[in-house]
């Protein structure tokens, strides 16, 4: 059975929203608001997916510490950009 749009971007926002590490509350929370709705469903799918990844290596990946995986790269550009200033001050 597939999971209904509505609901896929609902759960995806309360996963995003509830990740562990305060700053990717923020980061994530801020993300889902912004660009779940208008994502495809393809990009839903990937979203999914990373937010499967852990918490540590994403956040490596937004400080730059370490380039995210090619299928992640479009999507955590979008994240890191709108990540400036949520975790501390610009």
């Amino acid at each position: 059975m597939t999971e209904p749009r509505d609901m896929k971007i609902k759960r995806l926002h309360m996963r995003s929203i509830r990740r562990g590490i305060k700053e990717m509350d923020l980061i994530f929370s801020d993300y889902a608001t912004k660009h779940l709705p208008d994502l495809s469903d393809a990009d839903l799918d990937l979203y999914d997916q990373l937010l499967s990844e852990s918490d540590l290596v994403i956040y490596s990946w937004i400080t730059g510490q370490k380039s995210a995986p090619e299928h992640y790269a479009q999507m955590m550009e979008t994240v890191v950009a709108g990540a400036h200033g949520l975790t501390r001050p610009n």
